[in-house]
Protein backbone atom coordinates (compact mmCIF):
# COMPACT_ATOMS: atom_id res chain seq x y z
CA UNK A 1 0.00 0.00 0.00
CA UNK A 2 1.69 3.17 -1.19
CA UNK A 3 0.81 6.32 0.71
CA UNK A 4 -0.21 9.37 -1.24
CA UNK A 5 1.42 12.59 -0.04
CA UNK A 6 -0.96 15.12 1.48
CA UNK A 7 1.30 18.04 0.61
CA UNK A 8 0.76 19.91 -2.64
CA UNK A 9 4.37 20.17 -3.77
CA UNK A 10 3.50 22.51 -6.65
CA UNK A 11 2.20 25.08 -4.18
CA UNK A 12 5.29 24.72 -2.00
CA UNK A 13 7.57 25.10 -4.98
CA UNK A 14 6.06 28.52 -5.72
CA UNK A 15 6.72 29.89 -2.21
CA UNK A 16 9.56 32.34 -1.75
CA UNK A 17 12.22 31.71 0.90
CA UNK A 18 10.86 34.68 2.83
CA UNK A 19 7.34 33.20 2.84
CA UNK A 20 8.62 29.79 3.95
CA UNK A 21 10.55 31.46 6.79
CA UNK A 22 7.52 33.55 7.79
CA UNK A 23 5.28 30.48 7.90
CA UNK A 24 7.85 28.47 9.85
CA UNK A 25 8.22 31.22 12.47
CA UNK A 26 4.45 31.45 12.93
CA UNK A 27 4.06 27.67 13.43
CA UNK A 28 3.85 26.86 17.18
CA UNK A 29 5.00 23.28 16.46
CA UNK A 30 8.15 24.52 14.74
CA UNK A 31 10.44 25.46 17.60
CA UNK A 32 13.57 27.37 16.59
CA UNK A 33 16.79 25.37 16.54
CA UNK A 34 19.31 27.49 18.35
CA UNK A 35 22.99 26.86 19.10
CA UNK A 36 22.10 25.16 22.40
CA UNK A 37 20.00 22.59 20.55
CA UNK A 38 22.93 21.60 18.35
CA UNK A 39 25.33 21.59 21.30
CA UNK A 40 23.34 18.85 23.03
CA UNK A 41 22.01 17.05 19.94
CA UNK A 42 23.68 13.85 18.87
CA UNK A 43 23.25 11.69 15.80
CA UNK A 44 22.11 8.15 16.45
CA UNK A 45 21.52 5.13 14.25
CA UNK A 46 18.43 2.99 14.66
CA UNK A 47 20.64 -0.11 14.94
CA UNK A 48 22.42 1.40 17.95
CA UNK A 49 19.11 1.64 19.79
CA UNK A 50 18.07 -1.94 19.18
CA UNK A 51 19.26 -4.73 21.45
CA UNK A 52 19.78 -8.07 19.74
CA UNK A 53 17.35 -9.97 21.96
CA UNK A 54 13.67 -9.04 22.00
CA UNK A 55 11.04 -10.02 24.51
CA UNK A 56 7.52 -10.62 23.26
CA UNK A 57 4.90 -8.59 25.15
CA UNK A 58 1.29 -7.60 24.87
CA UNK A 59 1.01 -3.83 24.89
CA UNK A 60 -2.08 -1.64 24.88
CA UNK A 61 -1.68 1.50 22.76
CA UNK A 62 -4.08 4.28 21.91
CA UNK A 63 -5.73 3.43 18.60
CA UNK A 64 -4.58 6.62 16.87
CA UNK A 65 -0.97 6.02 17.92
CA UNK A 66 -1.00 2.49 16.54
CA UNK A 67 -2.67 3.61 13.31
CA UNK A 68 -0.02 6.32 12.85
CA UNK A 69 2.88 3.89 13.30
CA UNK A 70 1.27 1.31 10.99
CA UNK A 71 0.76 3.95 8.30
CA UNK A 72 4.51 4.49 8.27
CA UNK A 73 4.78 1.07 6.66
CA UNK A 74 6.58 -2.18 7.30
CA UNK A 75 8.64 -2.24 10.49
CA UNK A 76 6.20 -0.28 12.63
CA UNK A 77 6.91 -2.41 15.71
CA UNK A 78 10.63 -1.69 15.35
CA UNK A 79 9.87 2.03 15.14
CA UNK A 80 7.64 1.87 18.24
CA UNK A 81 10.48 0.14 20.08
CA UNK A 82 12.98 2.76 18.86
CA UNK A 83 10.68 5.59 19.99
CA UNK A 84 10.35 4.02 23.44
CA UNK A 85 14.10 3.47 23.67
CA UNK A 86 14.82 7.09 22.65
CA UNK A 87 12.42 8.26 25.38
CA UNK A 88 14.17 6.02 27.92
CA UNK A 89 17.62 7.27 26.87
CA UNK A 90 16.50 10.90 27.05
CA UNK A 91 15.03 10.37 30.52
CA UNK A 92 18.20 8.70 31.80
CA UNK A 93 20.44 11.43 30.41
Amino acid sequence: MKRQPKTDLKVLDKLTDAEVTRRAKSDPDNLPLDREFFDIAKRIKLEDLMPEQKQQVTLRLDADVLVWFKRQGKGYQTRINAALRAFKEAANG
